[in-house]
């Protein structure tokens, strides 16, 4: 509990100073766009303020909290899509897949947590939109509901899994996860704002350039290197990979959602600029880092 509370108070240290240097900046160069660094920042403090409740009180509000993520990730996904009403009642079972999701998770079924989604959500799903709705669009309102659900539920659930498959490191690996996913996130933003030259998908996301997807990837590297003896059990060599594993996640993780937005909302740039500022686009990279991440150290390490 020592050393937890420890590395939260240093962690509280660092974001206030990331909070402060971002405060100077936006005064000093009113001319760059900070906006995206800036909404990163506020979904760190709300990440920091459920690992606070779920190292200092009980770990049920962190799956509580992350069922609640969950939820709105995949309420505004579900936004993007120009649905008809016989869609409705598909979504709704969707929605209701998420309690029962983290039901698994809080109980401990691993089996059943692995499989729910992908195996039986995705056979059972298509039964609302099928019965007497009619044929036309099926496909397409069944496979954009079951993309979702992949994505913004299962992907994210497994950052509630972590501290029922492992009680003891649990807190400390989804800590060291999301600060590298998200630290990734800020220093690709920034360095390609400032020299990045080559766009990855221009037409879907400005912000993602190689440039800083290079930058981003050395300096994750290197951060998980540094800060992998004190939140995780992992050996050097896998504290770098871990690292490495983790920002090549998160960057096809961004891209895949980026192109995935701007699919879904072609020709209303609106909507589109609004959802910038949306669950969707904070927790973007993390719906790959988080399922990536859990199954490695699953199969490499007896403790999970």
């Amino acid at each position: 509990m020592n050393r937890s509370l420890l590395t939260l108070v240093l962690i509280f240290a660092v974001l206030s100073v990331i909070h402060l240097l971002y405060y100077v900046m936006g005064r000093i160069q009113p001319d760059k766009d900070y906006t995206g660094l800036g909404f990163r920042i506020k979904t760190w403090w709300g990440m920091l303020l459920i690992f606070c409740l779920a190292t200092l009180f009980n770990p049920v509000v962190s799956l509580l909290s992350l069922m609640v993520l969950a939820f709105f990730a995949l309420k505004e996904y579900f936004s993007m899509i120009k649905s008809k009403k016989a869609d409705r009642r598909l979504f709704l079972w969707a929605y209701l897949s998420i309690p029962v999701q983290f039901y698994w998770i809080y109980i401990g079924w691993y089996g059943m947590f692995i499989v729910f989604i992908p195996i039986y959500v995705f056979l059972f799903l298509p039964l609302p939109r099928l019965i007497n709705k009619g044929t036309v669009g099926f496909l397409r309102s069944v496979s954009r509901a079951q993309w979702g659900l992949m994505l913004m539920v299962f992907g994210l659930s497994h950052l509630a899994y972590f501290q029922i498959a492992t009680p003891q490191y649990g807190a400390g690996l989804v800590l060291f996860l999301v600060v590298l996913t998200q630290l990734g996130d800020a220093v690709n933003y920034l360095a390609s704002i400032y020299f990045g030259k080559r766009k990855v998908v221009p037409t879907a996301n400005p912000n993602l350039t190689w440039e800083g997807f290079a930058c981003a990837f050395l300096v994750t590297t290197g951060a998980s290197y540094l800060i992998y003896p004190y939140l995780t059990p992992l050996d050097p060599t896998f504290g770098i990979f871990s690292g490495m594993l983790i920002s090549l996640s998160g960057f096809f993780g961004s891209l895949t959602v980026s192109v995935l937005k701007r699919d879904l909302l072609i020709g209303d740039d609106d909507k589109f600029d609004a959802l910038k500022k949306s669950y969707l686009s904070r927790v973007d990279s993390l719906t790959y880092t988080s399922p990536v991440f859990f199954h490695v150290i699953r199969y490499f390490f007896d403790f999970m």
